[in-house]
């Protein structure tokens, strides 16, 4: 069974970077999209960005022009660079693999905590 491990989370100040990272436990087809997504307290847990075969990429609108999603698929690694945080960016940080494609084994990660404080 594929595991995923996210890791780069911490607590920055409103206008710092982080970047995520999520490692998966063995290979996984560079034809499955991945994405991330995120969990504020209290709120449900919302869709972030995703990867998709061929390298198409997708944004919350919340997060365009901030945020940047990418891969190496050769570390079965996917990242994500936040840029210019905010405030409401502060939750628990989520990767996972697409559920509906078949060319992905069901995975989730455990989560890695942003806190971005003014």
């Amino acid at each position: 069974q594929v595991q995923l491990v996210e890791s780069g989370g911490g607590s920055v100040q409103t206008g710092g970077s982080l970047k995520l990272s999520c490692k998966a436990s063995q290979y996984i087809d560079s034809r499955c999209p991945m994405g991330w997504y995120r969990q504020a307290p209290g709120k449900e847990r919302e869709f972030v960005s995703s990867m998709y075969s061929g390298g198409t990429t997708s944004y919350a609108a919340s997060v365009k022009g901030r945020f940047t999603i990418s891969r190496d698929n050769g570390r079965n690694t996917v990242f994500l660079q936040m840029n210019n945080l905010k405030t409401e960016d502060t939750g628990l940080y989520y990767c996972a693999t697409d559920p509906t494609s078949i060319y992905c084994p069901r995975a989730w990660g455990q989560g890695t905590q942003v806190t971005v404080s003014s």
